[in-house]
């Protein structure tokens, strides 16, 4: 009988993993990525999926919030609300296109990818997905995320005030226009539904519905 290679590199506590072949680790994993995958960019890339999520939700950012009564009293507040809103529809633009690349990241995942996530802690999934996916998805974003914040017409006018505050040292490099900003927000939220997925999935592998998730992340438990 072959012998799982995943074996020798478990640690000794795992040992169930022995009845485990390669293939049903690998079926199970990949499963479990492309359930986590799709659910998190099936939530956020719809109207309102990052608006009507605190958890994700894209606020000004500090200095700009810091600053929301002073420009409230100057007659700014609405346009602030505008920018709210203007980031996070873009933010739900780009998300869809998240999906490839990361079923691409999956099907490339390779024997060591799969010792990571068996032998990482409860996050390595989201880990795995953030190390392949990251750079890529920030390229692909910006240019939609800026064209999306650009009609909302504010743009400009935030770039311009940030600008500023960055020559002082106030923001950092990413905050200083407001592609770079929802963009990376927009990373950060997506990688935060991942999370959530993977916790779903690592607290009730059988519940999420699949016969291998269920075999490979039941022995996890």
């Amino acid at each position: 009988m072959a012998t799982s290679l995943l074996v020798p590199v478990l640690p000794a506590h795992a040992l169930s993993f022995a009845d485990l072949s390669n293939q049903d680790a690998s079926s199970g994993l990949k499963a479990a990525l492309d359930k986590g995958a799709s659910a998190a960019t099936s939530k956020l890339g719809v109207e309102n999926g990052f608006l009507n999520n605190e958890k994700v939700k894209i606020q000004l950012p500090s200095i700009l919030e810091q600053a929301r009564p002073i420009l409230k009293m100057t007659g700014k507040g609405a346009q602030l609300d505008e920018l709210v809103v203007s980031m996070n529809r873009a933010a739900e633009a780009a998300v869809p296109m998240a999906k490839p690349l990361l079923l691409n990241a999956v099907k490339s995942m390779t024997l060591t990818d799969a010792k990571n996530i068996l032998t990482g802690g409860e996050t390595s999934v989201t880990e795995f997905f953030k190390e392949k996916t990251s750079a890529p998805l920030s390229q692909q974003f910006l240019p939609l995320v800026k064209g999306v914040t650009d009609k909302a017409g504010l743009s400009a006018k935030y770039n311009a005030v940030m600008g500023q505050a960055q020559k002082f040292g106030a923001v950092s490099e990413k905050e200083a226009t407001v592609e770079g900003y929802v963009t990376q927000r927009a990373l950060d939220g997506l990688f935060l539904m991942i999370a959530e997925e993977e916790k779903a999935i690592r607290q009730d592998p059988i519940g999420s519905g699949s016969k291998v998730i269920g075999k490979v992340f039941g022995l996890l438990k």
